[in-house]
Formats: structure tokens, sequence, C-alpha cells
């Protein structure tokens, strides 16, 4: 799991905060390298292919690997050679192209993630998902480090270029771990079967034969199904989670796209983000996402929800201070201490609960369609912060980003309540079973 969580974390960057630092330091304006981070959107769109992903067969890789990990290895595959064009060619002279392989990059790491996330989840039972959750986290924060301090490290005594065909080689992390481990095989549940079997008797009473017939059953088990059963689950409450989950990591991700930009412009080299916000951060977040766990052990999953939710927007001001104090040292620890300790416990909260919200019969869709929504509103938004800064600065844009956390902060204080009333052990709020 450290090392799938590896090979998931390493794209991340050098299609985000690694993309927009090299950028930035050839001169591209802060307003195009805002719209550029929209390449990573493909993560928030993923849920319209986890369809495909989780039902789909591979040609030759599926029988020889099983589902999970011949979708795994393609992708993999796809991102090294994506980081590889991307070390090949020059955004001074070809920007376009440039950003063509960094959407191929983000588009396998999503599907990539697609796959991994559904192996996390089925290969171990439920009292095994925090362990694997942590673990994880572990090896996708680690590899943060590579794709961040690494790569910019590589920059400074080298070249860009350098950086990324170095991280076009890392992703053999993954491919070899993918084609060493063991194919998880997970029955489905009785709410998946139950639909499904609805599904069957209603295409037994149907008039359609041959290939349409087989393609609408298709579409409905691998399409309708997985969004039908988390509906019948929670019902009307469903919205109200999916909510809180598309809210929830808005203010980090809105105020990260312009992260690295930020601290090249207050003056800080580029040996000194690598050290301190990249090296040290993965610290602070590793620790962060160990005292998550502890917590949620403790005291479960709602409060801990609030706590991180909460603590979102008020790290963001941390950076206003930053913003005012210049390029001093300890203005840049004490800002990363807070935004990245913060982050590691939000990180392994979530992760946990994103995860009891899914059916054992649609793991990689539910999922999807979870972790997407999540990322969504803040990727999309970030692709305008450079253009925000530009109009009102950095410090009103760190501002606004804090102003962004407040529906989480409301959407969490609801889903404690809630989780409280339904109490440990009910059977539509499966949540809830976590807490207290």
């Amino acid at each position: 799991m450290a090392l799938l969580g590896f090979s998931a974390g390493l794209p991340l960057l050098l299609v985000g905060g690694t993309f927009s630092a090299w950028l930035s330091d050839l001169g591209v304006t802060r307003t195009a390298i805002g719209f550029l981070s929209w390449v990573g959107l493909a993560h928030s769109f993923k849920v319209f292919w986890a369809p495909l992903v989780d039902r789909l067969p591979v040609p030759l890789l599926t029988r020889w690997l099983g589902r999970r990990r011949a979708w795994m290895l393609t992708a993999q595959i796809a991102i090294a050679g994506a980081l590889l064009g991307m070390s090949l060619t020059d955004p001074a002279d070809a920007l376009g192209l440039v950003a063509l392989w960094a959407v191929l990059a983000a588009f396998g790491s999503a599907s990539q993630d697609i796959a991994i996330d559904a192996y996390r989840i089925e290969a171990v039972g439920d009292d095994l998902q925090g362990a694997m959750a942590a673990t994880y986290v572990f090896g996708y924060r680690v590899a943060l480090l590579a794709a961040g301090a690494g790569a910019l490290h590589l920059a400074s005594v080298g070249s860009w270029s350098l950086a990324y065909g170095g991280m076009a080689v890392l992703m053999l992390v993954g491919i070899v771990c993918t084609l060493v481990i063991r194919e998880p095989d997970t029955p489905r549940g009785s709410d998946s079967a139950h639909i499904e079997a609805r599904v069957v008797a209603f295409l037994e009473r149907t008039r359609h034969t041959g290939w349409w017939r087989d393609l609408q059953a298709w579409f409905i088990g691998a399409v309708v199904c997985p969004f039908a059963d988390f509906f019948a689950r929670y019902r009307w409450h469903a919205l109200m989670l999916l909510l809180l989950v598309g809210s929830f990591r808005i203010s980090d991700i809105f105020m990260g796209v312009m992260a690295n930009p930020f601290y090249l412009d207050l003056g800080f080299s580029k040996g000194e983000i690598a050290n301190i916000a990249a090296a040290f951060g993965l610290a602070m977040t590793l620790s962060g996402a160990a005292l998550g766990g502890l917590l949620v052990a403790r005291f479960g999953i709602p409060r801990l929800l609030l706590l991180t939710a909460l603590l979102a927007p008020i790290t963001n001001l941390v950076f206003v201070w930053l913003a005012g104090l210049g390029p001093e040292r300890y203005g840049l620890v004490a800002a990363i201490v807070a935004d990245n300790l913060s982050g590691g416990m939000a990180i392994a909260v979530f992760i946990a609960f994103l995860s009891s919200l899914t059916s054992s019969g649609y793991t990689a869709t539910q999922y999807a369609l979870f972790s997407s929504l999540m990322t969504l509103p803040g990727q999309f938004l970030g692709g305008f912060s450079g253009a925000l800064v530009d109009g009102i600065g950095y410090a009103g844009m760190f501002l606004c980003s804090a102003g962004l956390g407040v529906p989480a902060v409301l959407l969490a204080a609801w889903y404690w309540r809630f989780a409280v009333q339904r109490r440990v052990g009910t059977t539509d709020f499966r949540a809830a079973d976590v807490t207290d």
C-alpha cells in the first residue's frame, strides 16, 4: 500500500505545484499559470470514466493481472510516458505541447487513483481500512516529497528537463509493485445484489434483444446502479453528504495553486522552498496524518471532520501574515507547520470518511464520485487564483481562500449532529459506525 501510495502521489505535484513553479521560473504570467492548473481537473472528472475502470476489461492485461491491477498498470505506463514527454519539451517554445503532456499525465493519474482506491478498499476487511489509509498516506506523502523537494533540487542543480525525466523513472516503483501484488477477490454486498436483481428482472421484461440489451444491462449495472445504491442507503441525506464532500477541501485546494509562485515572488529560493515547504512540510503532514488517525480512533470521524474543517480557513490566515512579513524563514516555517499539520489530519480523517460511504459492489465508481466531488470545486475556482492575485494581491487571495472554508465548517457541524442522532450501527448510515 505504501508503494502504491507513492505511485499515486508522484504525478500530482508534477501537474500541479511543481508544474506551477516550473512555469513561474520561466516567466509565464500568474494568470496563465492559474488557468493551466485546470489540467488537474482530470481528478475531478474521473467519476465519468470510473464505471469503465470498475467494469471494463483491459485487453489481455485483465486476463493476466486481474481487473484492478490491469488498470493500474495501464495508467502507470501512461503517466511515465507523459512525464518523459514533458521532460523532452521546452515550455518556452511549445507551451501548448507541454500542456497536452500534462493533461495526459493528469488523466493517467486520475485513472490510477480510481483503481488504487478500489484495490485499497477491497484488499482487506473493514477492521484494517484505517491502517491501509494511513500507509497509503505515508507513501503518497513521500512521493510528494520526491515530486516537490526532489524535483526542485534537480531543477536547481541541473534543469527542469532532468527533474521531469527523473520523475518518469520513479514511476517504475508503482509498475513493479503492481506486477508483484495479488489481485483482491471481493464478493458483492447484499445491497448491490438486490439492486442488480431488480435490473435483471427489468431486462427480462424488455423487448430489446441482442447487443442493445447487453449494452443496456452494462450501462445500468456500471453507471446507474452505483448511484442508485448510494441514494437508496442514505436517502435525502445523501445530498447533504455530497455537499460536505464537495466543500471540505475547497480552501486548501484553492490556495495551493499559487503556493509555490507565492514563495518565489516573496523572495524565497528554490532550495529554501524545497527544504522547508516540501521536505519539512512532509514531516508535518505525516505527523498530522498520524495524529488524525489517533484522534479518529478516540473521538470518531464527525468530531474530527468538524475540527479539521475549522482549521483549514484558520491556517489560511497564517499565509496572510506571511505575505506582510516578507521572506523570513521563521514565517515560512510557521506557515508550513500550521498548514501541513492540519492538512495531514484532514487527509487521514477524510479518507476514512469517504471509504466508509462506499458499497463493496461499486467500490471504484462510488469512491471516484466522492473523490471527484472533493476536488472539483477547488480545482475549478483555483484556475482563477492567478487572476485574483493580479487584482488584489496575495494577502487578499488568501483571505478569499479562508472565506471559502466556511460552508465546510457548517456542513461538518451538521454531519456531527446527524451522526450522533443516528448512533452506532445504523443500517442506512454506515459512516456513523465509527463514531462515539
